[in-house]
């Protein structure tokens, strides 16, 4: 009997294949076209494991490990490896790892039931995974009944798995198979070991990193942390430790059994704290009179000023906000990016020659009228707003290079102080599936622009990579320049998120380019359960995004 054939148009090219044709085969004849490994097929618009056979006509095309989706399978897959090659060295009483943060392109992890790894312990582990990735083990993927996957993870000591899948809507589940080791992964992974050659492991604080690949996919990035990011995202997860939420299973169960109420009051009390705790240090600081406010999209700047300036006030200061925006250089004279688009992400799209004059003429004592820019004009104008710096006085600067050094060059360090803000999730989603902070912030952006600036969904996630591109580049660098960094983040943000998120999602069409963006979004705040916004106080940070604010936002 003659096989049947399809017809795939692959790469822009039309295709004859015999039904079941797995898409690895596929992918392996056009790999000499792509610089990047191919991890992924992208059928018809929808992301495919390489492992699935053709069945039906249709476009196809390759995700890369240069691509998001394809680096983020990747990361998946290293960390099912390194599991496994845990399992193998130490068996299954001590081999418990537990993935908790993403720095500087890297996974921290720590072992609970083994403790402190050391040098030796590494080596090996190292040495296991290349064993493995060499010899090109499957990752064969499973799809079984919720409640079967619950008691399989209970057996296998790993309850956070366990209490995630019991607020789980669907009755089934797919799981990941490398050879007798079980575990559930948040995405797809690739087909087999043997892609996964380029990683590295060393010790950090009490774990170690596991560290990948990023702009050169053939290479592990360099490890580069800092101390304070680090600090504050260890200081948030004891407090979710402290409140028994620590994990999406967690806080669904705190939803279901009606302890939301008591958490977002004891949250909220202790954000206003540190903002109060911030406001001490600086009116401790006499000399400092600006305070400069920097972050990555959609961290809240914007109520912390005002709630830091609340504080201020409480002290007997005189708080003054500014945008850095209102220094944007005049619209014909902007720089252009490589493109000939205009760039407004970048330092020299500000007149930093103005700022500092105006700032420096307020130090001494001066009276500066202030500009203030005309987005619809693309012009400064100026509007009669005169300040000048008393005693008591201080400005609080908010803008995305607030931290950069050139910024306010001509100003004396001793009159700057400056604030570090970001959303950094206290949540994970289990033992090994880290919440990503990047998505917590897309989603708060998604609320908020299609709240205040009539921009859809779609419109938004297409942004996204040049948002990124610019916070790599303009902010992270400056990060531990700050005196403070502040974390933004509530613990159950995503819950309240989640209705407001899923029908602006929902409306991206399937032959939209952000539809897979979209649905990978949609199936990560599937994990929460909705919590209704009401007792969210109207001065809270998440207020800014859903809503509702006391201050004008």
């Amino acid at each position: 009997m003659e096989e049947e054939k399809i017809v795939l148009h692959v790469c822009g090219e039309e295709r004859l294949y015999a039904k079941g044709t797995p898409y690895l085969e596929i992918a392996e004849e056009y790999q000499s076209r792509f610089g990047d490994d191919i991890v992924l097929a992208s059928v018809d618009n929808r992301l495919c494991e390489l492992h699935k056979k053709v069945k039906k006509a249709g476009t196809v095309s390759f995700v890369t490990t240069a691509d998001r989706a394809g680096r983020k399978t990747y990361r998946r897959s290293v960390t099912l490896l390194m599991q496994k090659a845990l399992y193998n060295i130490l068996g299954r009483e001590t081999s418990a790892v537990r993935v908790m943060y993403c720095i500087s392109q890297a996974y921290y992890c720590e072992l609970p039931y083994y403790g402190k790894p050391d040098e030796a312990l590494l080596l090996r582990l190292k040495e296991e995974m290349h064993r493995l990735a060499d010899e090109k083990h499957r990752i064969m993927k499973r799809s079984m009944k919720t409640d079967e996957a619950r008691e399989l993870f209970c057996a296998y000591g790993m309850p956070e798995k366990e209490c995630l899948f019991r607020y789980r809507r669907s009755s089934r589940v797919n799981v990941y198979a490398l050879d007798n080791y079980v575990d559930y992964f948040y995405g797809y992974m690739t087909a087999h070991t043997g892609f996964l050659k380029y990683f590295d492991l060393r010790l950090y604080e009490n774990g170690f990193v596991l560290m990948f690949p990023n702009e050169n996919t053939k290479e592990p990035a360099a490890f580069c942390p800092s101390v304070k990011y680090f600090d504050t995202l260890r200081r948030s997860r004891e407090w979710g430790l402290t409140m028994g939420v620590d994990t999406v299973g967690a806080l669904n169960g705190a939803v279901a059994s009606g302890r939301m109420q008591e958490i977002i009051m004891v949250q909220e009390a202790l954000m206003e704290r540190r903002i109060g705790q911030l406001a001490e240090m600086i009116a401790e600081r006499r000399d400092c009179k600006f305070v400069m406010i920097a972050g990555p999209s959609s961290s809240g700047k914007t109520t912390f000023s005002h709630r830091l300036s609340i504080q201020l006030l409480a002290l007997g200061l005189k708080p003054h906000p500014l945008s850095l925006d209102n220094y944007y250089r005049n619209r014909e004279d902007a720089p252009k990016d490589e493109e000939g688009n205009f760039d407004f992400e970048c330092l020299e799209a500000l007149d930093v020659d103005l700022f500092n004059r105006d700032m420096a003429a307020l130090l001494r004592g001066e009276a500066v009228e202030l500009p203030s820019f005309n987005f619809k004009s693309g012009r400064r104008e100026y509007k009669g707003k005169k300040i000048s710096l008393g005693r008591e006085d201080i400005l609080i600067i908010e803008g995305i290079h607030g931290l950069n050094g050139s910024l306010s060059h001509a100003l004396p360090e001793e009159s700057r102080f400056k604030i570090f803000i970001s959303a950094l999730t206290q949540l994970n989603i289990d033992e090994h599936n880290y919440l990503p902070t990047t998505d917590g912030r897309l989603i708060r952006r998604i609320v908020r622009d299609a709240r205040t600036r009539d921009t859809t969904a779609r419109e938004t996630i297409a942004m996204w990579n040049s948002v990124r591109r610019g916070e790599e580049q303009y902010i992270f660098p400056y990060q531990d320049e700050a005196d403070v960094m502040f974390n933004s983040a509530l613990i159950y943000e995503l819950a309240v998120l989640k209705p407001y998120a899923e029908p602006l999602l929902f409306s991206i069409e399937k032959d939209a380019r952000e539809y897979q963006e979209a649905k990978r979004l949609l199936k990560f705040l599937d994990y929460f359960l909705p919590m209704p916004s009401e007792a969210i106080a109207g001065n809270s940070i998440l207020r800014e995004f859903i809503g509702g604010s006391v201050f004008s936002v």
